[in-house]
């Protein structure tokens, strides 16, 4: 049909048009609302990215985005965008939703839910291991540092989503800057290697490093003589002879340089200062130009002298760990300079084990303007024996997915079992049509099932908002892990998808449609309260048929317009109201479910007939199924109109054939043929084949 043909191509149009979907802009007076004591707003961060803020000069905490450290899709494909506040001592201050598209939380139970949900974070550090299961709820209960917290009842994809969008993001913020969140080390000090050494000992087997960096080096980096720059330091030098440049540097977490260089003392006392997971390195020099500026000042990090590992800077800090004590180091050490202890945060990543790189970068000013720059770096590696090395793989954690499938297996296991029942009706429906009662026994015991478990416990309700999720999925970039997020849906969705191309829409519209069944008990309830049934006139019915068709195309054009503007749409389906909510739900959507059912009492699935814009979508595919396996006989429509006149959804023609376009394979129809005592024809027919028996020989019957 024509109107089909235009229906597909608008359908294949609406995937070509742009998705515009702007994220919240995060103010100033969001973040004081987070910090409301800050006096000022750092420079952001990157790796990850992050606002610092602070009281003065102390750090209050960060603020930061999800979505810019998560990729974790929501129930709607679209990630859940979170501003977090995290203090200093890595406890999560406050959380507040910048951009969400939910569909429970938008236009089913209200944000309030999820704001209420997401509050249960404030406190907590994030070291600790979060569960969301209300039976539990309750702040470290077994003393183990897990945490309980309460779900949402009928929104369990959505909070999961949060709850790893939460804790993956804050975690890498306190382990990028924060101490005591690191990763444990996989390089361990081994504490039995440990044997006395001198100073030259120490030099000559690898342990301490001897860096010398010659008068011919150093003006090999510069474009001038040493002597043209205007450094007072450097000058000193060379007129004291005191070049070339000798460093001396060590690593001392291990007991064989820390304790022959510092003392048994002095390195337990190291230990004590250094946080877990820190390191500490020794630096020293002889002679006037060493590797602090002149300006250098205690506790902070020298521009002279880097580190990197790897091709990537290294943090070093002083530790300013000889404040007021004299260090007391071999006897055959030289007389130094400069000596200090710098402190290598756990954050850094550095490894000992690994080859590591010294820096000196000297900046020399030819005049007051202008000012040249060489760097000069020195290799050094400890040996191997120094530590334990062990090879690992940080693990993991399952994704969401897996976990959502594992929790759900009693909801996999029914609906499985479910369409195997229906698959065997489906492949023997002519054989089960013919035991009328046993049809109508499994038919209503699967519809029911359908109800209770599939749709109200399960939440297995389809509806037009999984195909704006599939239509923006496709134009975006189609990722599996979007549908996999709700086991249900997606094992009913891959049914209804195969189904639809062998017996058409009716498998899912007919028999495995949860409002479908609440419309077919309020069909039943009608003919039991003997309520007279409305016909609609043929041509106006044909007409209305359209209708949902027209409203397919509204909806899905919306999602590609605005995804928030086509759940609010989407709320033409009772489905939420009626299904997800039991009716749980402010008063105009309750009034709205129920006015479809009342209806539904009075004109067989109204809803279904003419405004669902779900069977409408899938009526167009279905046009393509392989089987039209609902059998008819040549009495069928001339002269017998018997199936027609009690096909409740009127989707027989008047000739007998099925339009399988809105027939929701009830199979009453195939119940009537297959039954000799309710097919009109075979009543006939045996009626006829009665009184030609009750005939005596050769009399005709008109004579008896």
């Amino acid at each position: 049909m024509p109107f089909y043909a235009f229906l597909r191509t608008v359908l294949l149009l609406c995937l070509l048009l742009p998705s515009c979907i702007a994220l919240a802009q995060v103010s100033e007076t969001e973040i004081r609302t987070i910090f409301p004591k800050l006096t000022r707003i750092g420079d952001p961060l990157e790796t990850p990215s992050v606002i610092p803020v602070y009281q003065l000069d102390q750090l209050l905490g960060y603020v930061f985005e999800t979505n810019d450290l998560t990729n974790l899709p929501g129930f709607s494909g679209e990630r859940i965008n979170l501003l977090i506040g995290l203090d200093a001592t890595g406890k999560i201050v406050r959380i507040k939703v910048l951009n969400h598209h939910e569909p429970i939380f938008m236009h089913g139970l209200g944000e309030q839910p999820m704001i209420e949900f997401i509050r249960q974070y404030e406190g907590l550090t994030v070291d600790k291991r979060v569960i969301v299961d209300s039976r539990h709820s309750g702040q470290d209960q077994d003393g183990s540092g897990t945490v309980y917290i309460d779900g949402v009842t009928k929104a369990t994809v959505s909070v999961l989503v949060m709850n790893d969008t939460v804790l993956s993001a804050a975690l890498q913020v306190a382990r990028a800057y924060l101490e005591g969140f690191e990763r444990p080390p996989t390089v361990t000090v081994r504490e039995d290697v440990f044997q006395p050494y001198s100073w030259q000992q120490l030099e000559s087997s690898g342990l301490l490093r001897h860096w010398t960096v010659s008068e011919d080096q150093l003006q090999q980096g510069f474009s001038l003589p040493l002597e043209d720059y205007q450094d007072p330091e450097l000058q000193q030098a060379l007129a004291e002879s005191d070049l070339p440049g000798r460093f001396y540097y060590a690593y001392l977490n291990t007991p064989v340089t820390g304790k022959n260089i510092l003392g048994q003392q002095e390195y337990e006392r190291l230990l004590s200062v250094l946080r877990p997971g820190e390191h500490a390195l020794l630096v020293a020099s002889v002679g006037e130009y060493g590797f602090l500026e002149p300006e250098f000042r205690r506790g902070t990090v020298p521009s002279r002298l880097g580190m990197s590992q790897n091709g990537l800077p290294v943090d070093i800090r002083d530790l300013d760990f000889f404040d007021n004590t004299q260090p007391q180091l071999p006897a055959d050490a030289p007389a130094f300079e400069e000596l200090r202890v710098f402190r290598i945060k756990a954050q850094s990543g550095f490894d000992p084990s690994q080859p590591m790189r010294l820096n000196l970068d000297l900046n020399l000013p030819r005049n007051h303007l202008i000012r040249d720059q060489a760097q000069f770096e020195d290799s050094y590696q400890l040996p191997a024996e120094l530590f334990d090395i062990t090879v690992t793989e940080e693990v993991e954690p399952m994704p969401l997915w897996q976990r959502l499938w594992l929790d759900r297996w009693v909801q996999i296991t029914g609906l499985v079992l479910t369409l195997l029942v229906v698959t065997a009706a489906f492949i023997w429906q002519h054989r089960l049509s013919a035991h009328s009662r046993l049809f109508h026994q499994i038919r209503w015991g699967v519809m029911l099932f359908t109800l209770g478990f599939i749709g109200i416990y399960a939440q297995g309700q389809l509806s037009v908002v999984n195909i704006y999720t599939l239509l923006l999925q496709l134009v975006k970039g189609f990722d599996i892990k979007v549908f996999l997020l709700d086991p249900v849906l997606f094992v009913l969705w891959t049914y209804v998808f195969i189904t639809l191309f062998l017996w058409g829409r009716g498998v899912f519209c007919g028999w495995l449609c949860p409002f479908g069944v609440l419309q077919e008990i309020a069909a039943k309830a009608g003919s039991l309260l003997k309520l007279k049934q409305v016909k609609i006139p043929p041509a106006l019915h044909r007409t209305l048929q359209k209708l949902k068709y027209l409203l397919l195309l509204v909806l899905v054009g919306s999602a590609f317009w605005s995804v928030s503007l086509a759940e609010r749409l989407a709320e033409l389906e009772p489905f939420k109201t009626a299904i997800t909510l039991t009716f749980i739900r402010s008063w105009p959507f309750v009034v709205y479910a129920l006015l479809l059912l009342v209806t539904g009492m009075f004109i067989h699935k109204f809803f279904c007939r003419y405004l669902c814009p779900l069977g409408a979508g899938l009526a167009v595919l279905g046009r393509f199924s392989l089987f039209r396996w609902l059998h008819r006989r040549a009495e069928c429509g001339s002269p017998c109109q018997l199936c027609k006149v009690r096909c409740g959804i009127d989707s027989i023609n008047r000739d007998g054939s099925v339009d399988y376009d809105e027939c929701i394979q009830c199979m009453e129809c195939i119940v009537i043929l297959n039954n000799d005592d309710q097919c009109a024809i075979e009543l006939s027919q045996s009626k006829q084949r009665a009184k030609a028996a009750r005939k005596p020989d050769g009399i005709p019957v008109q004579q008896i």
